[in-house]
């Protein structure tokens, strides 16, 4: 869940005295890596044919193949010589090198934060009592998405509302809430989904159980 005004404070462990202990995120664990050859080199056509609006028959009849044979190129399962590249290249309007400078650079990167590194941040709700553990960290100019998981319980009959760009996605883990969007209210039980656009306003409006968790991402517009 997100907040009407961005917070800027971050913190492991408890408040201490009503502000926030500053810290830098914990260490956590990363690692890039590249799908099979085969799979990047596929990708890489689709996507070049995808681009100039060229459909599989059209490539696969100029370069006198199959479609389900082109089709097993682009989808990685099987793999194509360099001469039937060069020729899938020529069709495409491209060259060998070009199409391998793309396929080099292709990869991924996985994080993995342990759960005694997850870091309580300060949002809205803090002054609340509920709890926010950040769940994933991103270095960048700009965020993607933010998970959180959150806890909150009864003890405060007082609940923050938030408004915020791009899309909100709750997982309900433990516990029963009424959560307000715009005009109305949903019931949000464990094991729901419940996915809403973040420009509206939002958040919790009653707890019936005594402690409630759950999962909340936002993923933020491009």
């Amino acid at each position: 869940m997100s907040k009407v005004k961005r917070a800027d404070h971050k913190r492991r462990g408890n408040v201490k005295k009503g502000r926030a202990v500053e810290q830098a995120p914990p260490p956590a664990e990363t690692a890039v890596a590249k799908p099979p050859i085969d799979e990047r080199t596929g990708a890489a056509i689709r996507r070049a044919r995808v681009e100039r609006g060229l459909t599989l028959s059209d490539v696969a009849s100029a370069v006198s193949i199959s479609v389900p044979m082109l089709s097993r190129f682009e989808t990685g399962q099987s793999t194509a010589s360099l001469m039937l590249l060069e020729r899938i290249c020529a069709v495409l309007g491209t060259d060998l090198p070009t199409l391998f400078s793309e396929v080099e650079q292709a990869s991924g990167e996985a994080q993995l934060i342990k759960a005694s590194d997850q870091m309580e941040v300060v949002r809205s709700g803090t002054k609340h009592g509920h709890t926010y553990r950040l769940l994933s960290y991103h270095k960048g100019p700009r965020k993607l998405f933010e998970p959180f998981l959150i806890n909150m319980d009864k003890k405060s009959e007082s609940y923050p509302r938030f408004q915020h760009p791009g899309t909100e996605f709750i997982y309900m883990l433990s516990g029963r809430m009424e959560y307000r969007f715009g005009d109305r209210t949903f019931l949000v039980e464990p094991g729901d989904a419940f996915t809403f656009s973040g420009g509206v306003l939002h958040g919790p409006e009653k707890l019936l159980d005594d402690r409630i968790q759950f999962i909340t991402i936002i993923i933020y517009a491009e």
